[in-house]
Formats: C-alpha cells, sequence, structure tokens
C-alpha cells in the first residue's frame, strides 16, 4: 500500500464512521466543524484527480517542499465560502459518500499516473511524485483536525513521517528527536505551541 493509500484510506475509514451529530463537532481547523473540513477533503481530493489528468506542458517550477512557501501559514483564505459550501449539502452522508468515491478515484489515478510527469495545479507545474507527497501531508495534517473531539484513530505512521520530513525541509533542520512524528505535526502546523527556540520561525505549514 502507497503512503498516500494509507492516508487517504485512513482518512475514509474515519469518514464512514460519521453521524450527522458528529458532522457539527469542532475540528483542528479555526471555524471549521467537521462536515466543513470533510467539504475541504472532498475538494482536495477533486484538484488532485483533476491534477493528475492536467499536463503542464512545461518543466516544473515548484517540488513537494517548496510548494509549501505559497500557502501562508495560517491563512484563512477560503473559508467562509467552505462552510457555505458544506451547508448545501443535505445530509453529512452525501457528502461522506462523494468524499470516498473522489478519493479513490484520485488513488486509481495516481497508480496509472508517471511519477515523473510534470501536471499543473493552482498556477503551478511539479512532477507527479511531488504532487503525491503534497496530497499526503495535507491528509495527515487534516486527519488529525478531524479526530480533535471525536474518538477515532488519528492518521498512520508513515504519513506523519512525510509530514515531519516536510516540515523539517521547510524549517531548515530537524526538530529535537525527543518530538515524536504527532508533535512534529502539531507543533509544524501551530496545531500546538512552538518552543522558545521556534517560535518566530514555525508554523512552517498550514
Amino acid at each position: 500500500m502507497s503512503v498516500l493509500e494509507q492516508a487517504y484510506e485512513g482518512l475514509l475509514a474515519v469518514t464512514g464512521s460519521l453521524d450527522e451529530p458528529d458532522g457539527w463537532q469542532p475540528t483542528g481547523c479555526a471555524g471549521w466543524c467537521v462536515r466543513d473540513l470533510v467539504f475541504h477533503l472532498l475538494a482536495d481530493a477533486q484538484r488532485a484527480l483533476v491534477a493528475l489528468h492536467t499536463p503542464a506542458g512545461r518543466r516544473p517550477d515548484t517540488d513537494a517542499v517548496s510548494y509549501w512557501r505559497g500557502f501562508p501559514a495560517g491563512s484563512d483564505a477560503g473559508l467562509r465560502a467552505t462552510r457555505a459550501c458544506a451547508t448545501a449539502f443535505g445530509s453529512l452522508g452525501g457528502l461522506v459518500a462523494l468524499h470516498a468515491e473522489t478519493a479513490r478515484a484520485a488513488l486509481h489515478a495516481v497508480d496509472r499516473a508517471d511519477p515523473e510527469a510534470v501536471v499543473a495545479t493552482q498556477g503551478h507545474a511539479l512532477r507527479v511524485a511531488d504532487l503525491v507527497d503534497t496530497l499526503v501531508v495535507e491528509a495527515a495534517v487534516h486527519h488529525l483536525d478531524l479526530v480533535v473531539a471525536l474518538e477515532r484513530p488519528g492518521p498512520g505512521a508513515e504519513p506523519l513521517a512525510q509530514v515531519r520530513r516536510t516540515a523539517e525541509a521547510l524549517l531548515g533542520e530537524a526538530f529535537d528527536a525527543a518530538y515524536d512524528d504527532l508533535t512534529v505535526a502539531r507543533l509544524a502546523t501551530g496545531r500546538a505551541p512552538a518552543p522558545p527556540a521556534l517560535a518566530d520561525r514555525l508554523p512552517v505549514l498550514s
């Protein structure tokens, strides 16, 4: 099983277990409840599916690390629009089903894609392999967000390890070895208070 498949299947196990009351529970994303975050996950999967079928026609201009520098940590762009779109779904079940269908289609597309092919997404060109790494990071971080108020398991070890590798590359140094990957994911994204020595350099991921 690929790391992306682990990340997506872990998320799908959580979303597939949700009931309507769960949809109104808070998440680790400020201003979003669970159904808002599920809609955002759907949008991520849709973007992945579109990107995998959109040849860039040019050389890469970003990679799995520099990609994140285009999204300032803590940015609240799209918060209100996401809430409005999520609320338009008549039931959480319908939203969950559409996310599952789209995420599995994206996984199928990844399996068929050339890792060295250059595709386009969000104004950038990057290799499929780099796109996949960004999708793993996004899925793992939002998996943590999703289960903040739910009694559900968090992301697996390999997706969290990918978050750590990306965060350390963005930071330009390794986190203290005393921090496990789960702690690093929370520190790197501002979900946990930064240690004093890194207070002016974190978060590095949104």
